[in-house]
Parts: C-alpha cells; structure tokens; sequence
C-alpha cells in the first residue's frame, strides 16, 4: 500500500523543532531554567540490570506464553507459539551516542529464532539499524511496521514486510495458534533525517492472540483520548507495555512522551488489567534521574488504590508468564 506523501495531519501538536531543542540543550542551562539530571548510581542501575543472567532467552524457547523486557522499549513475548520482537534494540548505543546504561536482557546469540518483529515508529531508539540487519540475516521473520516503513525495512534485509494503517489488522496462523496484529493510533510523530519529518506513520500494536490473551504496546505516546478510543475499540486488554520515562522537561516533552502520570490515567482510560513499565532505565535521553520514573509510577499506583500485584516494573532480561 502506497503511504500519503505526509503524515503531519496526525502528528503531535505543538511541534518541536531546533529551536526548541536549541532552548533546551542551550539557552535553558545558561539562565539556570534546566532541571539537572544527576548522575545514575549504582542502587538506580541495580533496579533495571538482568539478575538471570539469559533467564529470558530460557523462558522464550518455551512455547507457554511470556513476556520479556529487554530493555527501553524493546521486548520480546510468546503468544500462540509465535516468538515476537517489537522494537528490538541490541546495540551498545543509540545512533552512536546514548549508550546502554545495562546490557541487553539477553544476550542476542542466546535468542531464539524470532518469527515477527513489529516496529512502532522509525525514530533511532525504537528502529536500530544494526540490529535489525542482525534479525533479518539470521531469522529472516515477518516485519509488521506502520505505514510507509516498508522500503527502509527491506533495504535492512526484510523480505517479508507487511504495512499497516491506525486500526488495520493483519493475521498469523489458524486454530490454538492464531495471531491478531494491528497498529492503533499513539501521540507522537516520526523522522530519520530533518527532511524525513512525519512522511512515515507511528502507532503501537495489540497483539490478540487466540489462545493467550490480548497484549498492548504503545510505543512512544504522550497522553490522550487515544488511550480511551484504543480501549472501546479493541475491548479488554490484559497486557499493557506503556512508557513511563523520557519525560523532562515537560514544556519539550509533553506533547510527545508521557510521564508516569500521565501514563497511569492512560492506563485507567484503556481499562487493562496489568501495566508493564517499559521506556526507562537503559539509556539516558531526558533530565529526570534514571531511577525517578518507576518511584512516581508506584506513587501514583497506590494513591489510586490499584493492586500491586497489576504493576510490572521489571528487571531488564526479567521474563513473566502470560496468564490470563
């Protein structure tokens, strides 16, 4: 399907440009407007580094449905037998300069063979080039990408592409081992390159699987009514992957990336029983400390009176099974 010359119709409002990022990165530092970040230590980092080492890669070769976080936004489940990847990053280093703060939670030659990768949007922290030449070469799976990601796919090796619009579907497999996927709607935006901006769609993707349940990952959002819309449209939820870093200073990020309060009322708006922290700990791109998103995402858990036992803050390589 041919994509519309340009997506900008959708994307978040207000938009941020270098002047913005000027004021941030410059002007705000010089007149003592920018929050410093202190550094990561060593407590913060403990709370996200693998503490199996491969644990994930060992729970992924069964065929029981699971969940596991291998860092930032990148995750990989079992559901219906199909080994899935979305947002996969394996790199020590974003675009060459943000580097992993944690390894991987599992290695990549302990991973077993992927049979999907679904990309959510083509900015460098969720498509990683390097890795994703690895996963053609060696897996040679089924990529599932929004809109006008496609051609970028297959020059990194994908010979199977399948592209989608908000709200369209595409299916795996028959019977017990049937799998939904469709892209639904996020706030965000996309570019590679400054003459790239918005001519290639975002979104996230539920995954509905026939046998194990209904899975929800964002991808980057700030907050909206599309949390609400996702939620009447795609009915119950019992898996939701939602950001809950990168997000100071909030006059840039706002209409972009969600804090966790904003990510809890997201949660609340799409009704889904359990909410899986993702977008923090394993690179440092914003101003809040390393460790400050899942203490405000706790905070706003109990002062909301939710159980405990629905908020999956995971360890990076923490794998979970998926029961419904």
């Amino acid at each position: 399907m041919a994509s519309p010359r340009s997506f900008a119709d959708r994307a978040t409002q207000p938009t941020r440009g270098p002047r913005d990022l000027w004021r941030w990165k410059v002007v705000d530092p010089l007149t003592g407007r920018r929050r410093r970040a202190r550094a990561a230590n060593f407590a913060e980092l403990d709370a996200v580094r693998p503490t199996i080492v491969d644990g994930g890669a060992a729970a992924l070769a069964e065929t029981t449905a699971s969940a596991c976080w291998i860092g930032h936004a990148s995750w990989c489940l079992r559901l219906s037998g199909w080994l899935i990847a979305i947002d996969p990053i394996w790199s020590t280093a974003i675009g060459g300069v943000a580097r992993r703060l944690v390894p991987p939670g599992v290695a990549f030659d302990a991973l077993p063979k992927l049979d999907v990768v679904c990309i959510t949007h083509n900015h460098m922290d969720h498509m990683d080039a390097p890795t994703l030449r690895r996963i053609a070469k060696r897996d040679a799976p089924l990529a599932v990408v929004p809109l006008g990601l496609a051609a970028p796919m297959r020059k990194l090796g994908f010979r199977n592409v399948v592209e989608l619009d908000w709200w369209q579907a595409h299916e795996l497999g028959a019977a017990h081992n049937q799998l939904q996927i469709t892209l639904v709607p996020a706030r965000h935006w996309s570019m590679r390159a400054p003459w790239t901006r918005n001519k290639t769609l975002w979104g996230g993707f539920v995954l509905r699987s026939a046998s194990d349940g209904v899975a929800y990952h964002s991808g980057d959002t700030a907050g909206g009514a599309h949390f609400a819309e996702i939620g009447a449209r795609i009915g119950a939820i019992d898996w939701a992957m939602l950001p809950i870093g990168a997000y100071e200073p909030r006059w840039f990020m706002e209409p972009q990336h969600a804090n966790p309060e904003d990510t809890g009322e997201g949660f609340a708006a799409l009704g889904a029983r359990n909410l899986l922290a993702m977008h923090w700990g394993t690179f440092r791109l914003t101003d809040e400390a390393i460790g400050e998103p899942p203490e405000r995402m706790r905070a706003w858990w109990a002062a909301n009176g939710l159980a405990p036992e629905r908020l999956w803050i995971m360890g990076v390589g923490e794998a979970r099974p998926l029961l419904k």
